[in-house]
Formats: structure tokens, C-alpha cells, sequence
């Protein structure tokens, strides 16, 4: 039967990138092909697995494969149907391991460099192709056009330079949409939530399940926004405010948030399974300002995340509730004695809170391009250093310092390889709070 297939895939014209969307049945392995000059290589021939399936590149650059059985397959690139004076950079195939419902990307930067072309498939070893270079496959493509051997540390250039920076203000952007309501529910309750990570993925779920209903990003997004506030509303109802009513210790707080994490994680992990889960199936759209190119998904995310952040800090500097939030962050007893319902502001701040984290797993679902159920636990570590870093318990300071840990993280990867990227931004963090233990904008406290 995958012998029949693959004759009739042979026999049918050349596939292109819209023709795969993944399914129950169905996995894709796709990709975006473009030259030095970041325009579009159409026409490029790839081979999935010694002739089973082969595509052509469309007018835009993309491909893809679609397949029906989980397993490893090996894309392999024809050279000379490359643009003029363009070639294979390190590798000419890749290798990678499928799993059905999902899309998975196998990347071909190429290069103007014929000392850098890639030796002909059957050829290559890593030696040969480049020292220890390994083949650029993810199943998570950060959206920028780059490989995943370009993302861990090749040299300086400026044109790479500028690619991280946008990249890094990207990171710093979504990062900050978590860890202001991180430090909120610091500064209002004291307790430091460990389960807010997976607010971050349950609103990356939530959008993907109801892209599937409703085939419109956009609704699925509002309402995974809509459902992660009333999810805070729930937690601070029902989980919360009950424990701070029987006077638990911050510690014994702390404990419940690890708990309620472990748990969220095991349930996303059940229901879900281990799969990368693709909010937007289709292969995302890349465009290019001032030499910087990211994907259409990646300058929406961006400009959501800037519109919130700026929405919310009008809101905590200017109106009545923000002043009374800030009021009971500095002092609630005293903002309790001067008539401020204490109570009714941390269960808004849970409800914001929760809200804005679920906007931040929607932006970074389209943005990596999928979602899975422990993606939120993957940077808890980073709203930390960034709240730490901003100063614990101010808005402004989570802000602040989120821009400052996402731009190292993505910049580092220029010189460190990307499983160092992040020591690097913690690494940061260390030292800054060598210099100034309360953060960038902590205040002082005396202690005895």
C-alpha cells in the first residue's frame, strides 16, 4: 500500500507547501528555501527517502511533504536546481523523525560561498560538510528563515546581528506579557506561583483546540484569552483565597503553586500527549524589513504583545483600580485601612494575570510554531531572572527585565551555542544583582 502511494505521488505533479495539512492520519515535513539575499527559491527539487515522494519549491520558496506513517525520513536536496550562484550550505539532506498530527521542518540555508557548497548526497560526512555541523532539522522552527545549525553560534556578521536583536526583542516582548503578571501576583499576594508557567501553555492548548472548531486564529486566540481569565477568576475563588483565609505561610503557598504545576502538566500530557501541537497548520509566510526577516506570525505577535503591555501599564499608572493595586503592593494593611477591598484587587490581579500569560502561550505557540504541554514549564525559569532582574514585585521592573533576558538569550546565540543561550542571560542576571541585589527598579529594604 506505501509502495502504491508513493507511485502515485511520483505521478502527480509537484507538490507545494499548501498541500500538507497534518491530521490524525497525516504528518507534514515542510520547509521554506531562500536565497542569500533572503528572496524566495522556487523551483528547487527535493526527494523524500530515495524517490518515494518529490516536490518542487513554489513561487515563495515553500515545500512539503505529506506522509502517513510515524518514523524517520530523509529529505534530500537537488543542487542543481538551485537558483544561479547559489548553494547547499553544510548538508545537502536532512533526517528527521515524524509523529502523526504534527509538522516538522527540515531547513536548507544556502549560501554564495561555492567553498561552503555542500558535497553531492552520499558524499557528505560531518567532516566534510563543515567540521562538526549537524543537520538543521526542529520540530519547533523559531520562524526567522534560519537554520538551526545558523542559530547556535557561527560566527559574528552584522546582518546576523541585526536577525538576533529582532529576534531577542521578539523573546522579550512575549516573555514580558507573562512575568507582568507574575510580578503582580508577587506584589499583591507575596507568594511566588510556580504554576504560572502552565497558564502560559494551557492558553497555547486552549487556541489550537479551537482553531480546530472554528478555523479562525483570530476567535481561537480571543477565546483562549477569555478562557485563561476565568480560569484566574477560578483559582483565586476556589484555591487561594481559601488558603490565605486559613493564614498558609508564603512557603506552604509555594508548595500548593509546585503542586498544582506538577499536576496541570500531567493532565496537559494525558489528554495531548508528548506531540508538538500546531495552532496554525499551514507553513508560515516570512517577510523581510531591513534585512531582518521573520515570519507574518512573528511581527502580529509582536505588535499584540507591545499593544497589551502598553495597555496594561496605561492601566496600573492611571486609573483608579491600577493605583489601588499598586496601593496594596506597597502596603496592604495600609491600603486595607483606607478603605481599598484588598481582597477584590489580588482576585482581579489573578484574573489579569492568568489572562495575559494565556495571551503570551497563544503569540508563542504561532511564533515556534507549535505548542506541547510542557512548553511553559520551558521558560519559568526566564520570568524568574526577568522579574528578579526588573525587581521583584514591580510591573515595570518585570518589563524591563524581560526585555533585557530575551534580547541576551536570542543575541548570545551569535558566540554560544544554543544550549548555553540562556546560562548566558542568568549568567547576567548574576552579576546585576551582585551590583543592585534588588534589581534594576527594587527599592531598598532594611532588614532588623
Amino acid at each position: 500500500m506505501t509502495a502504491l502511494l508513493g507511485l502515485s505521488t511520483l505521478l502527480a505533479p509537484p507538490a507545494h507547501a499548501a498541500a500538507c495539512a497534518p491530521d490524525p492520519a497525516t504528518a507534514c515535513i515542510q520547509g521554506i528555501i531562500k536565497t542569500t539575499a533572503g528572496e524566495p527559491a522556487a523551483g528547487v527539487t527535493l526527494d523524500l527517502n530515495d524517490g518515494e515522494q518529490q516536490v518542487d519549491t513554489d513561487a515563495e520558496g515553500r515545500w512539503a511533504f505529506a506522509v502517513d506513517a510515524e518514523g524517520e525520513y530523509t529529505v534530500a536536496l537537488d543542487s542543481s536546481t538551485l537558483p544561479s550562484g547559489q548553494f547547499a550550505k553544510g548538508q545537502s539532506t536532512r533526517t528527521i523523525t515524524v509523529k502523526l498530527y504534527t509538522s516538522s521542518s527540515a531547513l536548507f540555508p544556502l549560501t554564495d560561498d561555492a567553498a561552503a557548497a555542500a558535497p553531492a548526497p552520499g558524499t557528505e560526512d560531518d567532516e566534510s560538510s563543515g567540521g562538526s555541523q549537524k543537520p538543521a532539522t526542529t520540530n519547533q522552527p523559531d520562524g526567522t528563515g534560519a537554520s538551526a545549525t545558523e542559530a547556535s553560534g557561527e560566527g559574528f556578521s552584522w546582518a546576523r546581528f541585526w536577525q538576533q536583536s529582532a529576534s531577542g526583542i521578539r523573546m522579550g516582548l512575549l516573555l514580558s506579557l507573562a512575568a507582568v503578571g507574575l510580578s503582580l501576583v508577587y506584589g499583591t499576594t507575596g507568594m511566588t506561583n510556580f504554576a504560572h508557567a502552565e497558564m502560559m501553555s494551557m492558553g497555547g492548548i486552549l487556541a489550537f483546540l479551537f482553531m480546530g472548531l472554528t478555523g479562525n486564529i483570530w476567535l481561537s486566540g480571543g477565546i483562549a484569552f477569555i478562557l485563561l481569565a476565568a480560569f484566574g477568576w477560578v483559582q483565586d475563588a476556589v484555591l487561594w483565597k481559601p488558603l490565605r483565609k486559613k493564614r498558609l505561610s508564603l512557603m506552604q503557598l509555594m508548595i500548593v503553586s509546585i503542586g498544582l504545576s506538577i499536576v496541570l502538566q500531567n493532565v496537559f500530557q494525558f489528554f495531548f500527549g508528548a506531540n508538538i501541537l500546531r495552532i496554525d497548520p499551514s507553513t508560515p509566510a516570512t517577510v523581510t524589513m531591513l534585512g531582518v526577516t521573520l515570519t507574518v506570525q512573528s511581527y502580529v505577535a509582536m505588535g499584540i504583545a507591545l499593544v497589551a503591555i502598553v495597555g496594561t501599564s496605561l492601566a496600573l499608572k492611571y486609573t483608579r483600580f491600577g493605583r489601588a493595586t499598586r496601593a496594596v503592593s506597597d502596603n496592604p494593611a495600609l491600603a486595607e485601612a483606607s478603605g481599598i477591598d484588598v481582597n477584590r484587587v489580588i482576585r482581579v490581579v489573578w484574573v489579569g494575570s492568568s489572562a495575559l500569560a494565556g495571551l503570551s502561550g497563544v503569540l508563542l505557540g504561532l511564533v515556534l510554531n507549535g505548542i506541547s504541554w510542557n512548553t511553559g514549564w520551558h521558560y519559568l525559569l526566564l520570568l524568574f531572572a526577568a522579574v528578579v532582574l526588573g525587581g521583584i514585585g514591580t510591573a515595570f521592573g518585570a518589563i524591563v527585565g524581560s526585555m533585557i533576558i530575551g534580547y541576551i538569550i536570542e543575541v548570545a546565540n551569535i558566540w554560544l551555542p544554543g544550549d548555553l543561550k540562556q546560562a548566558a542571560a542568568l549568567f547576567i542576571l548574576i552579576v546585576v544583582l551582585l551590583i543592585r541585589p534588588q534589581g534594576i527598579f527594587g527599592r531598598k529594604e532594611r532588614i532588623g
